[in-house]
């Protein structure tokens, strides 16, 4: 039996709000496809209280942010772009191009090709999501990008320096200083002074999500991104304190971020849920946290293991941290979900700054149909085939002509049969002939 000690908001209420964020957005990107680069310094005075003759940073200004970033920073983003690197070029050494004969003379194969261009957006208003830099333009850099591009909003009114930084050492080759959807919409659909890309990628906050979704088909995304969401799937093995301290961790992320606790164990929920209180209280991000715990917070008790799988199953959190006695049974079982994390010794924070892992991941349940940002996203599978032989083109030929025939396309089954006559020597009749 389940039994939820703590729910969260409505779904209902939860769509009233996407609703009014998706008229604004479809506004402000029309707006910016008829104004162009006016529009851009309309929204970035409005939203980021900045207005530059130009948004992308000289190479000087990109110098001087670097010369800001104290050397301790700056070994710690090297040592998170050394990790993130590695994985992901394990990952890109993974993905084989193809080619095989199939049949006597009949070649058939595929390349992965890189996406061309790319916009990067990185989220720095409230906070300074250096890390989403590693994540974005790294893995586009090792998946062979040819033009990335990366956008972030100013911080206090100026480039974030550490931003910059790690813009600049994962291989940006234009950086900007905007922020929101007016970036997001600016790298997509191009200004007079920005040339818009063939794909967007990186979290934001609902107005970036959104814009992506409506831009989707014009330009490719890496995911339909929401807020922030996190699970912890926990038994007796772990205390509250480290349960509390795990959902808090990502509650602070926004006002609207779910953090669920999944257990099989009442004691352990109602633990966490006082620990939960106490850490409110001397939380320096309580007040964002706080509201998340209280809107979108919930705490779902099961009696057996079988029940937090099907659970966690049908939430498909982004973030599944998994504590317990049984953490790989987990891992065997379970499908829809964005990144595992197993055992007590790591956490979603290892994840989301520096482990090697992506942190764009799958929310709202997407995690059914899709993982999240790699490598492999910025890269296009294409086939090709060649047929070497006169006879293979024959054979082939031949029924290809009946099949086509069979679905009335006496166009295709032309193309067919030309080649039956032309390599194969025999007389078949034109297509859409009655013979």
């Amino acid at each position: 039996m389940i039994r939820r000690l703590k729910t969260a908001r409505s779904l209902e209420a939860r769509s009233e709000d996407d609703a009014k964020v998706r008229q604004i957005v479809e506004t402000t990107l029309a707006e910016i496809e008829a104004e162009g680069d006016s529009k851009i310094n309309e929204l970035s005075e409005k939203f980021d209280k900045v207005s530059r003759a130009s948004y992308r940073l000289t190479q000087q200004e990109i110098d001087q942010a670097m010369s800001e970033v104290s050397p301790r920073d700056m070994e710690d983003i090297k040592f998170a772009q050394t990790q993130i690197r590695n994985f992901a070029q394990h990952q890109r050494d993974s993905m084989l191009d193809v080619e095989v004969e199939t049949m006597p003379g009949v070649i058939l194969g595929h390349k992965h090709i890189p996406v061309n261009s790319v916009g990067c957006y990185v989220p720095g208003g409230k906070f300074p999501m250096v890390a989403s830099a590693h994540m974005s333009v790294l893995t586009a850099k090792v998946a062979g990008v040819k033009r990335i591009i990366a956008s972030a909003p100013p911080y206090e009114g100026r480039p974030h320096p550490a931003i910059v930084t790690a813009m600049h050492l994962a291989g940006a080759d234009e950086i900007y200083v905007l922020g929101g959807m007016q970036a997001v919409g600016a790298m997509a659909i191009g200004t007079e002074t920005i040339k818009p890309v063939d794909m967007l990628v990186g979290p934001g906050n609902a107005f970036v999500a959104e814009a992506k979704r409506q831009l989707y088909g014009r330009v490719g995304i890496d995911l339909f991104a929401g807020p922030t969401e996190t699970m912890i799937i926990a038994d007796e093995t772990v205390d509250g304190e480290l349960c509390a301290t795990d959902l808090l961790g990502q509650a602070e992320h926004g006002y609207n971020s779910p953090a669920v606790l999944l257990t099989n164990s009442e004691k352990l929920a109602k633990d966490t849920m006082a620990e939960v209180e106490r850490q409110l209280k001397i939380l320096p991000t309580a007040e964002t946290a706080g509201k998340s715990w209280e809107d979108y917070g919930e705490v779902i008790v099961c009696d057996t293991y079988d029940e937090m799988l099907e659970q966690a199953e049908f939430y498909a959190s982004e973030h599944v941290q998994v504590m317990t006695d049984r953490d790989d049974w987990f891992l065997d079982n379970m499908t829809s979900y964005g990144a595992l994390f197993l055992g007590p010794r790591t956490n979603v924070s290892y994840g989301d700054k520096v482990i090697g892992t992506n942190h764009t991941l799958p929310t709202k349940k997407a995690g059914r149909y899709t993982g999240g940002l790699w490598v492999g996203k910025f890269i296009k599978t294409h086939t090709y085939q060649k047929v070497t032989t006169n006879e293979a083109s024959s054979l082939v030929g031949e029924y290809c002509s009946r099949l086509c025939a069979l679905e009335h396309f006496a166009g295709h089954g032309e193309q067919a049969n030309i080649r039956v006559r032309r390599y194969g020597g025999k007389d078949v009749p034109y297509a859409g002939s009655a013979e």
